[in-house]
């Protein structure tokens, strides 16, 4: 399915019909996936061009999309040193992002999360290994659990030459660690505007804990980066403003 039914109740379908429908639709067999998605992938630390310092620089901003942009941001909220972490639209024109649109799969955007972060307080390559082992797969093609197309693609996108240059040694030494069974598909991008989602879309896992997607596919990433980097890990998620009004 291009949309999960749990993100179809956000856009005003009712609770009652998800509840009753979601397990036949996804297809989901629920304690397998949750002990699945809290085996969180062994990482090596960046190491050479990978190993990114910023020393001076006390705000840094990169965007990370990895398939639903409910559990990327929910997991990089609850990161010290992430000053923001905003669920939005990357990829496509200002004009088609809007979530109806970007849902069907043809306006090219990807659903995304920008990081602002400080460098002194977390590491660019420590913001890498969070999201190449906990917040999503990187082997899965314009996929991510039950969502399917391009709009949930497995990219990096940062304006920054250093961050790109990173990030492609990165995905090289996970390579060549044969760190997956299977080729890491991640695009590394640049110059791409990035245009907040909706703001029923922010906070979306700490407000929604209930909702069936997010017990199953978004919970256990939370339960990954406590249990694999706790130096990281923060009790209270930094949240951003609801009050994004819709385009």
């Amino acid at each position: 399915m291009k949309i999960a039914v749990d993100k179809l109740v956000a856009g005003g379908i009712a609770v009652a019909i998800a509840a009753l429908t979601a397990s036949v639709v996804l297809g989901l067999d629920r304690p397998a996936l949750a002990a699945a998605a809290t085996t969180a992938v062994a990482m090596p630390p960046p190491t050479g061009k990978a190993d990114l310092r910023q020393p001076g620089v006390k705000r840094a901003q990169v965007v990370f999309a990895g398939g639903c942009f409910w559990g990327v941001q929910g997991v990089f909220q609850h990161i010290k040193g992430v000053d923001n972490a905003l669920s939005g639209y990357i990829g496509g024109s200002a004009a088609n992002a809007t979530y109806p649109r970007v849902g069907g799969g043809g306006t090219g955007h990807a659903e995304a999360v920008q990081v602002t972060y400080d460098p002194a307080q977390v590491s660019y390559g420590q913001l890498m290994q969070v999201f190449f082992s906990v917040a999503h797969d990187p082997t899965q093609l314009n996929r991510q659990g039950p969502d399917r197309g391009t709009q949930y693609r497995s990219a990096v996108y940062a304006d920054d030459a250093a961050q790109r240059d990173a990030t492609r040694a990165y995905i090289a030494q996970l390579q060549q660690a044969r760190t997956y069974a299977a080729p890491v598909v991640t695009q590394v991008e640049g110059g791409k505007p990035f245009f907040a989602a909706e703001g029923y879309h922010q906070n979306y896992l700490t407000l929604h804990p209930e909702s069936l997607y997010i017990r199953i596919n978004d919970l256990p990433k939370v339960a990954a980066l406590k249990q694999k980097y706790p130096a990281l890990y923060r009790e209270q998620p930094r949240l951003v403003s609801t009050t994004i009004s819709a385009r």
